[in-house]
């Protein structure tokens, strides 16, 4: 993937084969559905219509996210709404925990928006969602995809001492294109909270990237050398879909053959695990990421 090639390229046309999606089937999954639907529990799997729901849920994973459904930022490639965000719900922590329950869920993956708006970040709320499943669920295993808090340390110590199995923090794109895609987030500032997290004392760090917004190989490359040079243990790898027309174009659909030649170069570098391909997002394959 030269330079030169990325700069004239044409935005594709249509989704290619290995972008199909299987209907998601299984008796694991069909009980998990009518729990959802009669106790009208919310998981991002549904509103994001993810398209490893089926494989997740008959694994026993599932991802909530909390502190509402309206983001501070409004990153270029994210379909979540963007402006003022209700008020905190106190009582959510144990509405999760509660839903992981009725759901039974082995390992529960919880994300949040971004709430630059109140003076924890959110972070208390944090915290006490994953004390309140621990309380609930002390079988199931966790992970945290938290924002960047705005690098605050102090915010970031709230998550290290309720200790999650894995702490997940996104990078998203290369270096060079993180100004287009996070606006106001910075690449610098996300590799020092993932430095952070694990010179805290964090047991398992992770990572996630976009492909297909016009970043070079070179680039990825170098990313995922930035992640591992923090020490970040997991990294997944995925193909970036437009939300919708308002968001950043797909530059370029990758081949499955491109997403082998990241996995195992990041192997090479010393990932415990290397989740790559296009149909990869940030909580794919979760439960294997606490081994």
């Amino acid at each position: 993937m030269s330079e030169e090639s990325t700069a004239t390229m044409a935005p594709p046309k249509g989704k290619p084969k290995w972008l199909r999606v299987k209907l998601p089937t299984g008796k694991k999954y069909t009980q998990l559905r009518a729990l959802v639907d009669k106790y009208d529990l919310h998981t991002i799997c549904t509103s994001g219509s993810c398209p490893n729901m089926g494989e997740c849920w008959g694994e026993g994973t599932a991802t909530f996210m909390i502190l509402g459904n309206i983001c501070t930022r409004s990153c270029g490639f994210c379909g979540v709404k963007t402006g003022r965000p209700e008020q905190v719900d106190w009582e959510e922590p144990e509405k999760v925990a509660r839903s992981i329950k009725i759901m039974g869920i082995k390992h529960a993956v919880v994300t949040s928006v971004d709430r630059d708006d109140l003076k924890d970040m959110g972070s208390i709320i944090w915290a006490e969602t994953v004390k309140a499943i621990r309380r609930m669920n002390p079988e199931t295993t966790l992970e945290t995809l938290i924002p960047d808090f705005q690098g605050i340390e102090r915010h970031l110590d709230r998550i290290v001492e309720v200790a999650p199995e894995v702490v997940s923090h996104n990078m998203e794109t290369v270096k060079r294109l993180t100004r287009e895609v996070r606006i106001q987030a910075k690449y610098e500032r996300s590799l020092s909270v993932l430095r952070y997290l694990k010179d805290a004392g964090v047991n398992r760090t992770k990572s996630g990237i976009m492909l297909g917004l016009g970043e070079l190989e070179e680039e990825v490359i170098e990313t995922m050398e930035d992640l591992r040079n923090a020490n970040v243990d997991v990294v997944t790898i995925g193909q970036y879909l437009q939300p919708s027309k308002k968001h950043l174009p797909v530059k370029e659909f990758i081949t499955p053959e491109q997403f082998k030649k990241y996995e195992t170069l990041g192997l090479e570098m010393g990932f415990r695990h290397v989740e790559s391909g296009a149909l990869v997002r940030s909580s794919y394959k979760a439960h294997k990421h606490i081994l």
